[in-house]
């Protein structure tokens, strides 16, 4: 068994990211066939409490106490520097190792594995904080909303298993906007999301694309609507620096204020259903925005996006493009919890061209970068102008 661990290791280390995605779902496929009932029924109804004991362990610094240890820890050493009875702390360590959180190395006594490390990375931890503290509540309401709807699938942002969950009328968008702890995990969370794998840099031919009509230092080169924090917009800046033209980000004023600082890159309070106000740009960049709203609502980002373009502009849309059949498992459940929150959704292939075409886009060509979620890049110009 070693052996064959250490050959489907040697061939992820040596493979690409899809080469690795594979290995992955192999395995998974693979212990779906050999378990017995009773694995899989001890796997499905106790993924809630490890998911509980993971943002135990961020709120005791559990992760990061291991992490930085050169040595093992004692029960009665992790207790004395979280404060956490050693009883208690006993029980939630030897859970925590059950399932490789954490690793057991004698009686009473832990140390870390590669999902220690992941957790006690700050990013990685607000995404666990994000997913229990926010999406989980509504997850668990999703099945009695659904019902109380008859299965209708949601479309209105303001009536979804979040409204229920939190008790709220307002849309998720704005309700986080009460409460500044949340806003801060959720971007933080952003910011190291997909960490390490590619981004739309390594798939799109943005000199070729940029070099084909007119640049000057005047004019806008790259917006980044609703970009956030920024990395997007300073990455795309540091990538190609020789490109002339300004680059700007673009959000609301409360995201802005804590964007991160470039010199190269201007920051502008934008609410992007309210209008466009950058005119011409050469590259108009939209990520992880459109799943974030239903039809109805992407249509007007679009249309403002559209009254603002050139005859040489380009709509770029960095957004999941699902197959029609065949939807990897990590992408299926975000398109899950696009619904549970946002009434938003992950859309297919067939489902982005009738979004766009719908709102007077034409697609040039989709460039995919990711094997898995299939994070792509949409190239869309203006139906109207070269239809």
């Amino acid at each position: 068994m070693e052996a064959l661990a250490a050959h489907v290791r040697s061939l992820a280390q040596s493979g690409d990211e899809k080469q690795r995605k594979d290995i992955i779902d192999s395995l998974r496929s693979l212990r779906n066939s050999i378990e017995t009932s009773d694995d899989t029924v001890q796997r499905f109804t106790f993924y809630n409490m490890q998911l509980a004991g993971l943002r135990i362990g961020i709120n005791l610094k559990l992760f990061e106490l291991l992490a930085e240890s050169k040595t093992p820890l004692t029960v009665t050493q992790l207790s004395e520097k979280t404060g956490a009875d050693a009883v208690f702390l006993a029980r939630l360590l030897r859970y925590l190792a059950s399932f490789e959180a954490i690793k057991e190395t004698d009686k009473d006594e832990f140390s870390y594995t590669n999902i220690t490390k992941t957790f006690s990375q700050s990013g990685f931890q607000a995404a666990i904080c994000h997913y229990f503290d926010n999406a989980g509540p509504a997850m668990q309401s999703l099945p009695s909303f659904l019902a109380s709807t008859n299965y209708q699938d949601p479309t209105d942002c303001t009536k979804t298993a979040f409204q229920k969950a939190f008790n709220t009328d307002l849309p998720a968008f704005e309700w986080a906007k009460t409460q500044p702890e949340r806003i801060r995990v959720f971007q933080e969370f952003l910011a190291t999301n997909r960490a390490g794998m590619p981004t739309f840099l390594d798939a799109y031919p943005v000199e070729e694309r940029a070099t084909a009509t007119e640049l000057s230092p005047e004019r806008v080169l790259f917006v980044d609507v609703g970009g956030g924090l920024g990395q997007q917009a300073i990455a795309f800046r540091q990538r190609y620096p020789a490109l002339p033209g300004r680059v700007i980000l673009q959000d609301l004023a409360p995201i802005l204020q804590h964007a991160i600082q470039h010199p190269s890159v201007e920051k502008m309070d934008v609410d992007f259903f309210a209008g466009q106000p950058v005119k011409g740009a050469k590259f108009y960049y939209l990520r992880n925005i459109f799943h974030d709203w239903p039809d109805e609502k992407a249509r007007i980002i679009i249309q403002n996006t559209i009254s603002a373009m050139a005859t040489d502009s380009l709509l770029l849309i960095d957004d999941m493009v699902l197959p029609n059949v065949g939807v990897h498992w990590q992408a299926a459940q975000l398109d899950m919890q696009m619904m549970t929150t946002l009434a938003a959704r992950e859309r297919t292939q067939e489902q982005w061209y009738a979004l766009l075409e719908g709102a007077g886009l034409k697609i040039n060509r989709i460039y995919t970068y990711t094997a898995s979620l299939k994070d792509s890049i949409i190239e869309a110009v203006p139906a109207s102008v070269h239809g």
